[in-house]
């Protein structure tokens, strides 16, 4: 069955002078010191998602965001970060420069041949223009551990368009906390790439925002199919609660409870725009 935007036919799925001052914003780590780190830096990680369960998971913290890196389908389980009024409104060039992971043991690096003739672009969860702010950022987020099979018609469309959005909403709200990831349709069996590792074809892929400007505190979700058709920014919508249905992830879990359970229950694409 074949992912859909449509909220009410998700249901079949499975289931984060500039750049000294930012150098020390994440700092490369295991999946040993994630609670340690997510206490102690960037208002305790505020886009950090809660650590999974029964899901194969490495954490690996880089320089501008954090990942959950799934050795089954050689992607990654959720990527996060925070993104900056100043960040977002950052210039410089793009590098084009895929390269394995390091921080993945050798049979999960993943390289750029691995795409190779698969028919599928090779899709950042964390977009390069998200790091332009900094050079290593920047390396860092073409590691294929941010790579996804991505059909090009979404990469480059709806979901080019989701990415430019949420750098005018970081503008506009002075940060904004972002998780994403892919999605798997457990009822059927799944594809997969690559010529030296075997990479999962995701279903679809989702995304959650966050703002915590106070007094004006709002987060929404946005579900994506990995295919070629119109998918509207209105039609993908929803609540994080419902994203965390579907991935059977818990997201945002550093916002004071009350406070999470209240933004993530409902969404409202106009607050946004």
């Amino acid at each position: 069955m074949l992912l859909t935007v449509a909220v009410a036919t998700a249901s079949a799925l499975f289931f984060h002078p500039m750049e000294e001052a930012m150098a020390e914003k994440q700092t490369a780590g295991t999946t040993e010191d994630y609670a340690e780190n997510a206490s102690t830096s960037n208002q305790r990680l505020m886009e950090l998602p809660a650590r999974l369960k029964g899901v194969p998971e490495q954490i690996i913290r880089h320089t501008g965001f954090t990942l959950s890196f799934n050795r089954e389908h050689n992607n990654p389980n959720w990527v996060a970060w925070e993104l900056t009024a100043s960040e977002a409104s950052a210039a410089g060039r793009r590098e084009d420069n895929f390269l394995p992971d390091p921080e993945v043991a050798a049979p999960h690096q993943v390289t750029t041949t691995d795409y190779k003739g698969s028919g599928y672009d090779r899709g950042h969860m964390v977009p390069a223009a998200d790091m332009h702010w900094s050079g290593k950022a920047q390396a860092e987020c073409f590691y294929m551990t941010n790579i996804c099979p991505q059909d090009h018609s979404l990469n480059a469309g709806s979901w080019a368009t989701l990415e430019k959005a949420c750098r005018r909403w970081a503008q506009q709200e002075g940060r904004v906390y972002i998780v994403c990831g892919p999605l798997y349709d457990r009822g059927r069996k799944l594809p997969t790439i690559g010529r030296d590792h075997r990479v999962t074809v995701p279903t679809g892929f989702f995304k959650c925002v966050l703002s915590l400007q106070q007094g004006k505190e709002k987060a929404i979700g946005f579900i994506y199919s990995n295919r070629s058709h119109k998918q509207p920014m209105t039609q993908a919508a929803t609540s994080v609660d419902e994203v965390e249905r579907l991935t059977g992830m818990d997201f945002f879990v550093n916002v004071p409870d009350q406070l999470e359970r209240r933004i993530e229950a409902s969404y409202s694409l106009k607050v946004w725009r």
